[in-house]
């Protein structure tokens, strides 16, 4: 008498099922991990303009428009997002969305906006001189 050796369809279909529920659960899991991971950039840089507005405050006695003038210079390299505190850009260079960032004597605002994942909707933050910072992309879907 011959010992069959190997997996029945069965146990090869079990196996296949359980490995489908385990993607089910991870892949969202990661995909927001992802998300998660790059908007890391746009709170770090939108915190040091932040820090760059008021430290210029400090010394003139109004924020600025400017990216050269408040000193500001992102550590590293960015990857996802564009930022404007004014006129001028800096970053990936994606046009801008229609985000009103600017500085006056009294208060200032600075905005980063950029793709971070499929979608045609860009992710857009911005910080206030009240650091209140804020996801625009969260509150126009809510």
């Amino acid at each position: 008498m011959r010992k069959n050796k190997g997996f029945t369809l069965i146990e090869l279909m079990i196996v296949v099922a359980i490995i489908a529920i385990l993607a089910a659960i991870a892949i969202p899991n990661f995909l927001s991990f992802v998300t998660k991971t790059k908007r890391s950039e746009v709170k770090y840089n939108l915190s040091g303009i932040y820090t760059a507005e008021v430290s210029y405050f400090g010394e003139a006695n109004a924020f600025s428009n400017s990216f050269n003038i408040i000193r500001w210079v992102p550590e590293g390299t960015i990857y996802y997002y564009t930022f404007s505190v004014g006129t001028e850009l800096y970053g990936k260079g994606e046009a801008n969305p229609g985000v009103p960032a600017g500085a006056d004597a009294l208060s200032f605002s600075a905005y980063g906006w950029g793709s971070i994942d499929a979608d045609a909707v860009p992710d857009i933050w911005y910080i206030n001189d009240r650091k209140k910072l804020v996801n625009e992309t969260d509150d126009l879907n809510s």
